[in-house]
């Protein structure tokens, strides 16, 4: 998932080494609407509740550690997890070795826990669905790791022509690369799609390859942000 400066994206590397990224409901032509064709989401923080504190509290409770403990073992760790360049198994075999505990053998505690704590907000992806039936293209960009982008696929979300994770590209916002692949496989260009993120630092990233971008309150105002780049849901 998303990754907030503490730990929000924690996720378990057991299955899609192999996997590049995958392309999704690709559904009918795109309809112009006045030069937007697309519109990208985030996911966590987004279309999910931030999972930075159920993580913790999961993690703190399995491992026996104090939260604060484990935060800081986590983070020397963050960006590769996150890129995919080291398994769930090497990740808790480093955190359990900074935190001086008896190594953790449970190749799965990441997807047990996302899915114990995973709480969606159902008005933004009936937001996606609705923009899709109105005929844009709809994508998803999200830092997550390996267990985190199997458990979306797990989903069935039907609405997204295409999801990009870091974890399947070995980069991850903001850095520019990753956003330019997104627009790819959405079959864009920048001045024709609208990235939503609740961070400021991956909205900045976005705008600097001219996409237009819209940082997420809530559900409303986000209707209201489309609107003004002339983008009716009714």
């Amino acid at each position: 998932m998303e990754t907030s400066p503490n730990l929000c994206a924690i996720a378990p590397h057991h299955l899609s080494e192999a996997i590049q990224y995958r392309t999704l409901d690709k559904g009918g032509p795109v309809i112009p609407h006045d030069g937007m064709k697309a519109i990208i989401f985030d996911w966590g923080g987004v279309l999910c509740e931030e999972t930075a504190l159920g993580l913790v509290s999961y993690f703190s409770k399995a491992l026996q550690v104090a939260p604060d403990a484990l935060v800081k073992a986590f983070r020397p760790f963050l960006a590769a997890f996150q890129k995919g360049q080291i398994s769930e198994d090497n990740l808790w075999q480093g955190m359990c070795a900074a935190l001086g505990i008896e190594r953790l053998h449970n190749p799965s505690l990441w997807g047990e826990a996302l899915r114990a704590i995973y709480v969606p907000k159902q008005e933004m992806f009936a937001l996606a669905a609705r923009l899709k039936e109105k005929g844009y293209t709809v994508g998803l960009l999200s830092n997550a790791e390996m267990a985190a982008m199997d458990f979306f696929y797990e989903q069935g979300y039907a609405m997204f022509d295409a999801a990009v994770f870091s974890c399947a590209e070995g980069m991850r916002k903001p850095e520019q690369r990753i956003y330019e692949i997104a627009l790819e496989r959405l079959g864009v260009h920048p001045h024709e799609a609208i990235f939503i993120d609740d961070r400021v630092d991956f909205i900045t990233g976005a705008k600097k390859l001219g996409i237009h971008t819209i940082l997420f309150k809530d559900p409303e105002q986000v209707r209201q942000d489309l609107a003004s780049f002339v983008i009716s849901l009714e």
